[in-house]
């Protein structure tokens, strides 16, 4: 009963995010809206032309469509908020709001890095296996593929966020960052997080480290076989087919790597730069990498970039 006294005085969350920079806020205000609605362009364009052109519908556009879908979702789950924030003096969010917002983003980030694994399956399927390809990944399958990464995603978080939301907090409900990062929330508990923290690390396990190995083998596969391929245009024309996904997974992988692997600053001034430099890369993380995935699908894509003039004159390309 004490516990659910202490849980209940928090009713609200107090996000800090730039409160130490009021001079950056108006600044920040501008390139993160700008950027948002080029994620929103970007990535509404690809769900549009992979939906509409029949050309486009296969597995790897599919999968595809998805990853623009969930990036939209992903970004505007915490973006409003941050954007919010940069204008109102007091940067407040409410106890289930904050839940909500915890849910969304620890989902959408748990089954990008699934979705981004079943992506690499069909890559190594279409590269290694061709013939087979319309065999195995029919829509029986891709289907069911991306429906499960999005089940997972939302399972895993389902469980992270309820653990974190049922700790008891004692008054202390500074938030410091931009939007309810479940670690950041779980530091703010009266009770030991130990189980929170192995539930967490398990959890990252699973779905970081499994996707990353499956990937890798997968690729290890991939170029193995295009490098038995015996002339130069046949390799780059296979190895083109995996560039957009490789470059999407480098960005996506590479930069949780630079965040959370770089050393702790000791000194206390130090420290409050990193503090500063940490949550501007988290920012920037959490818009950069969807408003990247739509340019990097198109700009090396000649069937994306063939469907929107399609789309646009309303007939569909011959492959």
């Amino acid at each position: 009963m004490e516990s659910d006294n202490q849980t209940a005085s928090v009713t609200e969350f107090i996000l800090l995010g730039l409160s130490a920079h009021p001079k950056l806020e108006k600044t920040f205000f501008v390139l993160i809206l700008s950027m948002y609605l080029v994620i929103l362009l970007g990535n509404g364009v690809l769900i549009l032309v992979t939906v509409s052109v029949s050309c486009l519908h296969t597995p790897m556009y599919f999968f595809l469509g998805n990853l623009s879908f969930l990036d939209i979702c992903y970004t505007t789950s915490s973006v409003p908020l941050i954007l919010d924030s940069f204008l109102t003096p007091r940067k407040t969010i409410h106890f289930s709001a904050c839940a909500v917002q915890m849910f969304l983003s620890f989902a959408m980030g748990a089954t990008e890095c699934v979705l981004l694994g079943m992506m690499a399956f069909d890559r190594y399927v279409a590269i290694c296996n061709p013939l087979r390809y319309p065999v195995v990944m029919n829509k029986t399958v891709y289907v069911p593929m991306a429906a499960c990464s999005w089940a997972a995603g939302g399972a895993a978080s389902m469980v992270q966020t309820s653990l974190a939301m049922k700790l008891p907090f004692c008054g202390n409900n500074i938030i410091n960052h931009f939007t309810c990062e479940i670690l950041a929330v779980m530091k703010l508990a009266c009770v030991d997080i130990s189980i929170n923290v192995i539930s967490m690390g398990v959890t990252n396990v699973i779905f970081l480290g499994v996707p990353v190995l499956f990937i890798f083998v997968s690729y290890i596969f991939i170029l193995t076989t295009i490098l038995r391929i015996p002339s130069a245009e046949g390799r780059k024309k296979a190895f083109s087919t995996c560039f957009a996904h490789l470059t999407v997974v480098v960005v996506f992988y590479g930069t949780i790597l630079f965040m959370y692997g770089k050393p702790k600053s000791k000194d206390p001034l130090g420290r409050d730069k990193q503090d500063l430099s940490d949550k501007l890369i988290s920012l920037f993380y959490g818009v950069v990498t969807p408003m990247l995935n739509p340019i990097i699908y198109s700009l090396r894509n000649k069937d994306v970039k063939a469907a929107v003039r399609n789309l646009v004159s309303q007939k569909c390309f011959t492959q």
